[in-house]
C-alpha cells in the first residue's frame, strides 16, 4: 500500500453489489501490499454472527461489499487468503469469526491496529475512533453503532459510517507500522496477530468449556465429569441450533445439575430448568449426568481460589508486572493476564506456558519467574 495523505482519502462509500465488480476490484487489491478490512454483522439471537456487510479500504476509497446479494464471493475469499496482502483491521476477533462464517476462511496475515497501538504506548484496548483521533486528529461519528445492518437498503448514514471504518485505517496502519519498526516490535505484533488467526480457525474444544464456569472449583470427581459433559453438550447443541448458549441452558443450571447429580427426572426441575426447557432437554440431561457418573476418566478438580500466601504473591507479581510495563512502555494487561499470574502462584513449580513462551518470555515471563522464585526462597 502506497503512503497516502489525508487529502487523498475519499471517504464517500462505494457500493458493490455484483460479482463482476467484486472480482475486478479484488484482482486490483491483490496487487497492493495491504488493504483495510472490516465487517458489520448482527448477533442477538444467534450463536454465530450474521454477516451483513464487508468493508474494504485501499487507501484512496472505501468500498462496501453487499454479501447478502453477491452470488460469487470467491474473489473476496482469495484476497483474504492471499498472504502477500496484509489485512489491516482494528480489534478484529469478532470480524475474523464473521468472515470465517461468511467465507469459510480466516484472513491471513492480519495487522490489528488496536494491538499495534498498545505496543506503541498509546494505551490498551483503544477503540478505532480514539486511535484515529490520537493519530490523525479526526473525530469519527458514533451514530450507527447499534444499527440494523441486515436491513436493505442501508441508510446513507449507515453507509457513511461503515465507509469511515476503513477510510482511515490505511493511514493509521502506515503510522503504526513505522513506530513498531522503530521500536523493534513488529515481530511482537505479528506473533499476537498470528495467534488471533489460529484462535479463529480453531475454536476452543467443547470439552474445555466447563473450566469457565464460576464456582466449578467446588466440584469433585463425578461432579466435575458431569459439569464437563453438560457444558460440552450445551456448546455443541448451541452451535448446531445456532442459538446463544444461555438461551439453551444457563451456566448456573449446568453447575447446579453437576453438583446435585440427580438420578430421576422428578429431581431435575430447578430455576432455569423448567417448562419448555425441561420438556425438551430433561431426558437428555439426565442421560448425560448418568453417563458422566459412570466415567472412569474423571477430570481433575479445578484450581481453588487463591489462599492467603498465593494472594500476597499475586499482589507482588502484579506490582512487578506494572514496573516492567512502565519500563518497556507497554500496558501491563498487554504483557500478562491475571489468569496467567494466578497460574504462576498456584503452581508448586511455576513454569511459563502459552503466550508467555513467545516474545513475552524475555520481556515479562522470565523476570516474573525469577522474582517469584526469590520471593519463595526469602
Amino acid at each position: 500500500m502506497q503512503q497516502v495523505s489525508k487529502q487523498l482519502v475519499d471517504t464517500t462509500p462505494i457500493w458493490i453489489d455484483n460479482s463482476a465488480q467484486l472480482a475486478e476490484l479484488c484482482a486490483r487489491w491483490r496487487q497492493q501490499s495491504a488493504v483495510a478490512l472490516d465487517t458489520e454483522f448482527m448477533r442477538s439471537r444467534t450463536f454465530y454472527p450474521l454477516p451483513a456487510l464487508v468493508q474494504i479500504g485501499d487507501g484512496k476509497h472505501s468500498y462496501l461489499i453487499d454479501n447478502l446479494v453477491i452470488e460469487d464471493l470467491q474473489p473476496l475469499r482469495d484476497l483474504l487468503l492471499d498472504t502477500r496482502v496484509v489485512k489491516v483491521m482494528h480489534s478484529c476477533s469478532e470480524d475474523l469469526e464473521t468472515l470465517e462464517r461468511l467465507l469459510g476462511a480466516v484472513p491471513e496475515p492480519i495487522f490489528d491496529t488496536q494491538i499495534a497501538a498498545a505496543l506503541t504506548n498509546m494505551g490498551a484496548g483503544l477503540g478505532y475512533a480514539a486511535t484515529v483521533q490520537q493519530l490523525l486528529q479526526i473525530e469519527l461519528p458514533k451514530s450507527e453503532t447499534r444499527s440494523d445492518w441486515l436491513q436493505r437498503p442501508l441508510s446513507e448514514s449507515q453507509k457513511n459510517y461503515a465507509a469511515l471504518d476503513v477510510a482511515w485505517l490505511p493511514l493509521v496502519y502506515g503510522m503504526l507500522l513505522k513506530r513498531l519498526r522503530e521500536l523493534g516490535r513488529l515481530d511482537w505484533l505479528q506473533e499476537d496477530c498470528a495467534a488471533l488467526v489460529q484462535a479463529a480457525r480453531n475454536p476452543e474444544a467443547p470439552e474445555l468449556y466447563y473450566q469457565r464456569v464460576k464456582g466449578a472449583w467446588r466440584l469433585r470427581g463425578k461432579q466435575v465429569a458431569a459439569l464437563q459433559d453438560l457444558c460440552a453438550w450445551r456448546e455443541r447443541e448451541a452451535r448446531q441450533l445456532d442459538v446463544p448458549r444461555n438461551h439453551l441452558l444457563k451456566e448456573n443450571v449446568c453447575l447446579s445439575l453437576a453438583q446435585d447429580l440427580p438420578k430421576y427426572v422428578a429431581t431435575l426441575p430447578r430455576p432455569g430448568l423448567e417448562g419448555k426447557t425441561l420438556r425438551l432437554y430433561g431426558d437428555t440431561l439426565l442421560h448425560i449426568i448418568t453417563r458422566a457418573a459412570e466415567r472412569t476418566d474423571l477430570p481433575a478438580a479445578l484450581p481453588q481460589p487463591l489462599n492467603r500466601r498465593q494472594g500476597d504473591e499475586l499482589k507482588l507479581l502484579k506490582k512487578k508486572s506494572t514496573e516492567v510495563a512502565e519500563a518497556s512502555e507497554v500496558p501491563p494487561e498487554i504483557l500478562v493476564r491475571k489468569k496467567e499470574l494466578e497460574a504462576l502462584v498456584q503452581a508448586d513449580r511455576p513454569q511459563l506456558e502459552g503466550r508467555l513462551l513467545g516474545w513475552r518470555r524475555d520481556v515479562i515471563g522470565e523476570p516474573l519467574l525469577t522474582y517469584l522464585t526469590q520471593l519463595r526462597n526469602s
